[in-house]
């Protein structure tokens, strides 16, 4: 009777059984949150002896816990603690290696030496006068070469030593030819890394690199496949060319800098980087290949395997590549029904493994931007894309797993990406909506030509028109969203806007489902505080500009300095002196016409790096412009005779500042502290900047072009021997955007505590550098940057007191 009773309870069909859904076990997920920020912040910066202590006692303490495990949270303690001794003795292993030899003495030394090592990376091309990095510079006319050599043999002293550490090398053009796993030597001087840097010195070379090895069969075979693919994609429009390659492989070495940046500031840089979605595109579609051939369910893993190993070698297997890589594998897992519940412990393996393999990734960006969005695939994509669907009519229900993923990925890296950015994209969701129906076709025909390539060029060439027209809509989709009107919200850029956006970003989350049970039951309140919202966000009125009572105004001309002093005798005055002048013409008259400026009395130059002299040509063809005065120090040569040239053809007269000048203009009184004599160490050019303390209706400025710290330190001993011309200073304009290149006793000179960094937007030279802006919040400064905030001016009202106005 009883075994009828069960029978007749259990289902006759098996779509009838109800499933209940299991939870993520999220278990190994709280010893990666405890372990990756201890190493970032501690195990890659403090003296390894606290290193290896912190391991020892964090094992010590699992030991025990372990012995004496009564409970969960004992449990996850040993867990946590196990999990941090592991990539804490990775951590102090890996640095104790690469300390081994001479190179951070002779760094510290600033030593002449001759290494010998292989390329450890894609040499990369940034352009400009001068490139800063952890916080050592190296200005000179041109484009600027990165390369990361894996250093096997130093040669200094006269003593040749093996070693095994990585070494960042800031040359001219003749490094470009470097290629990746090439053998080189090279005599170069080195200089000392910041703490916690990825490599262990910085050097700059004597010369060109001596080849002396090239890369093994395999590596010239994948470049050689690289080489194919450009050649085939080369017919197709500039976005095409640049993008095919860049979604299929990750090489965006031919993406058009203006679509690189649309694609920041849409949101959608992720499908032109070697990054997780990346990788996760390219298995897609091998295992969708797999099931239009018929290939076994069992054998389909082996051949993912075989697509992702093939991937990594033809991106070449960097570390930001392997950590795609291992992304975008568990963002696959994360996309898959049944194996989901295995995300959240592969994703926190798959973290656990990467830092110790390179613990230096607990320091980047990306790698933080790629595990985070998987993790918000594996959190919120399949249940949020199953409520969406719920609310969407039933032929348009499949539209929720998709507008689930972009709307996950933007949710978590939000707080990360403000730091970066200090503004919340609006349109990114939407923005990667539109192209996600482009992505698939430009990836699966771009794989089709990457493979094609390999025998027949010309046949590729054809195929890639089919890969080139959705990658054109994608190029279209990003800078249409670009250009919109509010696209983004600022929201700033420090640690208190991230924990302020995380906060915001978890109560939506939370209170989400509230909300929407609320709206169906009171739509009409719910429309009224949507209303209420929006009318909060969108600006009600555009600032006044320029703002009453401006003396100063430091233009957003982007990386370079393109300051504006009011000399006229009233604050309503349309005089003025311009101290350097950007480097696009047009950037620095669209200031000076905000401004209602009609006469330039003075130009200065500080030096003649183009970032600060060749907006020249625009203000003297726009401008009724008095005089001109210059640095003496002629570096380099060509821009100067360019500057010559330009004064001469425009008959203004030319004369050079020194030190002990005093410069008197309208209500501006200018003294001169240098330059005083060439200075050989650093940049010639950039410590031969023209500085000026300037007194405009009493507020004082310094002005300290691109100097460098033996710059500095002159200034400095002046301004103590002659404290009554130095008098007091207001505001700092930051010198060289705010390099780590500085001197901090200048900081103590400084009376007020404004500080203006005049920079550009998503600069390739890590301007401005954290260390400065360290120093500036000890320093107890206000610090306003023209990246961040547009036109930064200084202004006095009626009692004399002094503000600051931006124009964002």
């Amino acid at each position: 009777m009883r075994r009828s009773a069960e029978r007749a309870r259990r289902p006759e069909r098996l779509d009838e059984v109800v499933r209940v859904p299991r939870r993520l076990d999220a278990r190994l997920l709280v010893p990666v949150l405890v372990a990756w920020p201890v190493v970032a912040f501690v195990g890659l910066v403090v003296p390894l002896a606290w290193v290896w202590s912190g391991a020892g006692l964090s094992l010590l303490g699992a030991v025990v816990l372990v012995r004496r495990v009564r409970s969960t949270g004992l449990r996850l303690t040993a867990l946590t603690l196990s999990v941090l001794a592991l990539v804490l003795l990775a951590a102090a292993g890996q640095r104790a290696v690469r300390d081994v030899g001479p190179l951070g003495e002779l760094a510290e030394a600033r030593a002449v030496v001759t290494v010998r090592g292989t390329v450890g990376k894609e040499p990369l091309v940034v352009g400009g006068p001068a490139v800063a990095s952890s916080g050592q510079e190296e200005a000179r006319r041109g484009p600027t070469v990165l390369v990361r050599i894996d250093v096997r043999e130093v040669v200094g002293r006269g003593q040749a030593t093996s070693i095994e550490a990585p070494l960042l090398v800031m040359a001219d053009q003749a490094w470009s030819g470097a290629r990746w796993q090439d053998d080189v030597e090279a005599v170069v001087r080195l200089s000392p890394a910041d703490p916690g840097d990825d490599v262990v010195a910085l050097a700059r070379p004597k010369g060109p690199p001596a080849l002396t090895g090239q890369p093994g069969p395999v590596f010239l075979a994948a470049e050689s496949v690289r080489a194919d693919f450009r050649a085939a994609t080369e017919g197709l429009g500039a976005d095409a060319r640049g993008l095919v390659p860049a979604l299929v492989i990750g090489d965006t070495s031919r993406t058009p800098p203006d679509l690189t940046q649309a694609m920041l500031d849409t949101g959608m840089s992720h499908l032109s980087a070697v990054s997780g979605s990346n990788v996760t595109l390219v298995l897609g579609v091998g295992l969708g290949l797999c099931r239009l051939l018929g290939v076994p369910r069992r054998g389909r893993p082996w051949v993912a395997l075989a697509v992702l190993v093939g991937f990594v070698i033809l991106a070449r297997p960097e570390p930001s590549v392997i950590r795609a890589a291992v992304m975008g594998a568990v963002g696959l897992l994360a996309l898959s029904t049944s194996r989901r519940q295995a995300g959240v412990p592969a994703l926190s393996a798959a973290v656990i493994a990467l830092l110790v393999w390179d613990p230096w990734l607990a320091r980047s960006y990306g790698f933080a931007l790629s595990a985070v969005a998987t993790l918000g695939l594996l959190l919120f994509a399949q249940p949020w894309g199953r409520v969406i669907a719920r609310g969407l009519p039933i032929r348009l229900r499949w539209f929720g797993p998709v507008l689930a993923v972009p709307l996950a990925a933007q949710a978590v890296c939000g707080p990360i990406v403000v730091p970066l950015q200090g503004t919340v994209s609006l349109v990114a969701v939407p923005a990667n909506l539109l192209a996600a129906p482009l992505v698939a076709p430009t990836t699966i025909a771009g794989v089709g030509v990457a493979a094609l390539s390999v025998i027949w060029v010309p046949g590729a060439a054809w195929l890639a028109w089919f890969a080139g027209v959705p990658a054109e809509g994608i190029a279209r989709v990003a800078r249409t969203c670009a250009e919109l009107p509010l696209g983004s919200i600022e929201w700033g850029d420090s640690a208190l806007a991230a924990v302020g956006l995380a906060v915001v970003t978890a109560a939506g989350i939370l209170f989400a489902p509230w909300a929407g049970r609320s709206a169906r039951l009171r739509p009409l309140i719910a429309g009224s505080v949507v209303l209420v919202v929006v009318a909060a966000t969108l600006p009600t009125s555009v600032a006044a500009w320029p703002p009453p009572g401006w003396v100063f105004v430091a233009c957003d001309v982007g990386q370079g300095d393109g300051l504006v002093v009011n000399s006229g005798t009233s604050p309503d005055d349309d005089r003025a002196i311009i101290v350097d002048t950007g480097e696009d013409p047009q950037l620095i008259d669209d200031c000076l016409d905000r401004l209602g400026v009609r006469v330039v009395e003075l130009v200065v130059l500080s030096h003649f790096h183009a970032d600060h002299v060749a907006g020249l040509a625009g203000v003297l063809e726009g401008w009724e412009v008095t005089e001109l005065r210059v640095s003496p120090v002629a570096e380099p040569e060509m821009m100067a005779r360019d500057v010559l040239r330009m004064a001469s053809a425009a008959h203004i007269p030319v004369g050079a500042l020194r030190a002990g000048d005093t410069v008197r203009v309208g209500a501006v009184r200018a003294e001169v502290w240098w330059p005083g004599h060439p200075i050989s160490d650093g940049s010639v050019a950039n410590n031969g900047s023209v500085v000026l303390t300037v007194d405009v209706r009493g507020v004082g400025l310094l002005l300290s072009g691109d100097m460098e710290r033996e710059a500095a330190a002159q200034v400095v001993r002046a301004a103590r021997l002659h404290p009554e011309r130095w008098g007091e200073i207001d505001v700092l304009k930051v010198a060289h955007h705010g390099s780590s290149n500085r001197d901090d006793a200048l900081l103590d000179l400084v009376t007020g505590r404004v500080a203006v960094i005049s920079v550009g937007e998503d600069n390739d030279y890590g301007h401005p550098a954290p260390a400065l802006l360290d120093a500036l919040g000890r320093k107890g400064f206000d610090v306003f940057r023209t990246d961040l905030q547009g036109d930064v001016a200084v202004v006095v009202d009626g009692q004399g007191r002094l503000g600051v106005r931006t124009r964002d």
